[in-house]
């Protein structure tokens, strides 16, 4: 779709990494191409979980280019922000489970990109900040909707109002990501955990996560009758007969994702 962002399937997961050295920005071109990308992505029904890394060892992504916002363009400005945010937001409602290994700096849009994943694990020597309000400008790819769900008001508003940047370690501690690995190994580690990920059935994963991001929007008890819904639809597909009789024939399931 893009040189900018390569695009390899390891087994059921797609790996998606960001190419566009020397930090890996995101622009006009590669922003609706990650939008066309994942949408083609939950239409294969042999994908079951996603990956997204960076190129290189020292960004994962550092957002935008500021190039693009210098001259004060409001046009340009409200297109750009609407690529940031239809992208990121189809990335967040993938229907597998999606994961980033964030490789070195996330910065900006970079961290945005990761929040709207399910899972974050990052290297030792990771950076992440959303540094937009020193450049006169906000996190405008679901970053002030994201973080404080992640991490709690209080931290995000240091991250977002303060600007301060974070370390892989003290985004462990707080939540941020879930996971620390050593320099070189975020990408390993993440499809390992997708291997996981793969021998859970598709439609049951996409329908936990479903009500997992439910959980956001409205209180607990609103959520109960949906979550018994969820649990009858699964009757209607072939993936809960096939779950059903491999663990009592004792034998590995075959996932239909249907």
């Amino acid at each position: 779709m893009s040189e900018l962002l390569q695009l390899e399937r390891v087994g059921h997961t797609a790996l998606i990494t960001i190419n566009n050295p020397p930090a890996n920005t995101w622009t006009e071109t590669s922003l609706p191409a990650l939008k066309a990308m994942v949408e083609q992505l939950n239409a294969d029904r042999e994908i079951y979980a996603l990956v997204l890394t960076g190129n290189g060892p020292k960004f994962f992504s550092a957002g935008a280019d500021l190039n693009v916002f210098a001259g004060g363009d409001k046009a340009r400005a409200r297109q750009m922000i609407t690529f940031f945010g239809k992208a990121f937001e189809t990335l967040a409602q993938f229907r597998g489970v999606s994961i980033a290994a964030i490789n070195g700096y996330a910065m900006g849009g970079g961290l945005e990109a990761a929040l709207a994943c399910d899972i974050r694990i990052a290297e030792e020597h990771a950076v992440m900040a959303l540094p937009e309000a020193a450049v006169g400008l906000l996190p405008g790819g679901l970053g002030t909707q994201h973080l404080p769900w992640l991490v709690g008001e209080g931290w995000a508003k240091r991250m977002i109002l303060c600007g301060e940047r974070l370390d892989a370690q003290t985004a462990l501690r707080i939540g941020l990501v879930e996971e620390v690995v050593a320099s070189g190994e975020s990408r390993q580690k993440a499809l390992e955990l997708a291997e996981k990920v793969a021998k859970q059935s598709p439609s049951s994963v996409a329908a936990c996560k479903q009500l997992i991001q439910a959980a956001r929007k409205q209180p607990m008890w609103s959520a109960l009758t949906m979550e018994r819904e969820k649990f009858v639809d699964l009757f209607d597909t072939q993936d809960q007969q096939e779950g059903v009789n491999a663990f009592l024939e004792k034998r590995p399931p075959v996932w239909q994702n249907r």
